[in-house]
């Protein structure tokens, strides 16, 4: 009860006297807490900026490395051999079969569709990669991430929001067997 009386008394002479001074009105407190305001680090406005530039001068590089890598990586890009699709002379219509294309980690998709006829794309969807399947009911291609929807004969965008179509793989039909002969990257469908 005693040290909320000399609390009190502390706080009316702090503010009847010396209301200017943070330090006399803490008093009370920093026997509790003790906290030295002298050694706390100051961050001067040089080193701020010094920390601030470093900072961003490497992200910089960083990022100029991936894009480097990228264009590298985009020159030296060969025409893929062609591959055939297992099980798909046997597709019923209105089915799909996944299958991988131009390597083992490129996933794609192959679609027969209702009339019979065959059309294969990537099967990441240009949105955000999520893989599409194809939907039976609806007879298109859909992402089940973020309801994006292709045309399941032309792998154009029908909505969502996927801001290009699906990467289109070239097949061909030899000797009643379907091969995968290209990919083609989509290009974006506003013509830029």
């Amino acid at each position: 009860m005693s040290s909320n009386k000399n609390l009190s008394e502390t706080i009316k002479r702090v503010v009847a006297n010396d209301e200017s001074d943070v330090r006399a009105a803490t008093a009370p407190y920093q026997a509790e807490f003790p906290y030295e305001r002298d050694e706390e680090a100051q961050v001067t406005r040089r080193e701020f900026c010094n920390f601030l530039g470093l900072t961003s001068a490497a992200l910089f590089v960083g990022a100029a490395g991936f894009a480097t890598k990228a264009a590298l990586d985009a020159r030296k890009a060969e025409s893929p051999t062609a591959a055939r699709i297992d099980g798909a002379e046997t597709l019923a219509p209105n089915t799909s079969l996944n299958f991988n294309y131009p390597t083992e980690r490129d996933s794609a998709i192959l679609v027969r569709t209702a009339d019979g006829a065959y059309h294969a794309y990537g099967q990441k969807c240009t949105h955000l990669s999520c893989p599409v399947y194809y939907s039976r009911d609806h007879q298109r291609l859909e992402c089940p991430c973020h309801e994006g929807a292709f045309d399941a004969t032309t792998g154009s965008v029908l909505y969502g929001p996927p801001p290009r179509p699906l990467d289109v793989i070239q097949i061909e039909s030899r000797d009643g067997q379907v091969w995968a002969v290209n990919r083609i990257p989509a290009a974006k469908e506003n013509g830029s």
